[in-house]
């Protein structure tokens, strides 16, 4: 088990013995210990919302699967939620909001800035108990949605497969889009500040629906803003590493920049394109696609795979997308070390 400090080294480009390993997602629905918390819960909200059952799941795959890091619990739809928008999640269909952006009063009457990162204390509480019981030697990744992933939850009231209004107002109200992300954005940089001072020890910034929009407009939508925090963060705290990992834009390395340390590489784009275009400006994470944990031949094949891809470069072992709930625990464990045994000495 590596130290945290070889983690936090390893995320900031730095020289370190071997690769590290973590898995997104990795406390859900695939763990029987996870499922049996939430059932207690009774609620996936109540759950985010109670500290100490918080801290309980974050700490399961450290124990049960051996991974390097521990990654917090929570969701990113807890900001437009103290936001002040009506969030619930249904069975079956998953988070809605029963009172979507459409308008610049619809936006109006959320709250923003310090008043709503304020408001997400229980984060900052679940942090505060994580540390206390997490080793020193174990890393803790605080994380964010970026805000262009917050935004189309907040306007399209749901999750969507076609991302229809909220592209529309890209191409017939960007006014009142970027007044959406810059609302959202300034409550995330205070969010994130306020995770690092509870003790988290690297940030990660989700760009789940980076894909839903087109290379030409993906920086004014959605890349800039994640730096906007990025830079916010690292002016303060230079010594966090900051990851950013956006879903499913092969196309748009070449646009690439900014001050982070990290770039999270999907399943969806070659580990190879990746190396090329972006080995030399930042420290690599992934990128195994998700499903082949169904098979641990093939799990071994894609870790192997990967560990020849990237050699002697800068790395992180991790899944190219969150862990699917029907994998066995046995097979995420497998994973895991087999990671660790081809990690590089």
């Amino acid at each position: 088990m590596p130290s945290r400090k070889i983690f936090v080294d390893a995320c900031l480009g730095k020289e370190t013995p071997y690769t590290p390993v973590w898995m997104m997602r990795q406390a859900g629905r695939y763990l029987p210990e996870y499922m049996a918390i939430r059932a207690e819960a009774g609620d996936f909200l109540n759950l985010c919302h109670n500290p100490k059952k918080a801290c309980e799941v974050t700490l399961q795959p450290i124990d049960i699967v051996g991974v390097d890091a521990a990654i917090l619990f929570s969701d990113i739809l807890v900001v437009p939620d103290e936001m002040g928008m009506d969030l619930s999640f249904v069975k079956g269909e998953g988070p809605k909001f029963s009172d979507p952006i459409k308008t610049e009063a619809d936006l109006d009457r959320l709250i923003g800035g310090d008043e709503a990162a304020s408001k997400l204390s229980y984060v900052f509480e679940t942090i505060k108990l994580i540390k206390k019981e997490l080793s020193e030697d174990i890393a803790l990744i605080g994380f964010t949605g970026s805000p262009w992933t917050l935004a189309t939850y907040m306007i399209e009231g749901e999750g969507t497969k076609t991302y229809n209004i909220c592209k529309k107002m890209i191409y017939t109200n960007p006014t009142l889009l970027h007044n959406i992300l810059a609302k959202v954005t300034e409550v995330v940089k205070l969010y994130m500040e306020k995770q690092i001072q509870s003790g988290i020890d690297v940030v990660q910034i989700f760009d789940s629906w980076a894909a839903a929009i087109e290379p030409s407009m993906y920086d004014e939508f959605s890349w800039k803003y994640m730096l906007e925090i990025a830079e916010y963060l690292k002016e303060k705290y230079p010594h966090i590493p900051i990851i950013i990992f956006p879903k499913g834009i092969p196309s748009f390395l070449d646009k690439v920049y900014g001050n982070f340390d990290v770039f999270g590489v999907d399943w969806s784009t070659p580990m190879e394109l990746a190396k090329e275009k972006l080995g030399d400006k930042y420290v690599l994470q992934g990128n195994m696609e998700p499903c082949r944990l169904y098979s641990k031949e093939m799990t071994t094949k894609s870790v192997q795979d990967i560990q020849e891809i990237m050699g002697t470069s800068r790395h992180i072992f991790n899944l190219g997308h969150g862990i699917l709930p029907d994998v066995p625990v046995e097979n995420a464990i497998h994973f895991v070390k087999e990671c660790q045994r081809v990690s590089k000495k």
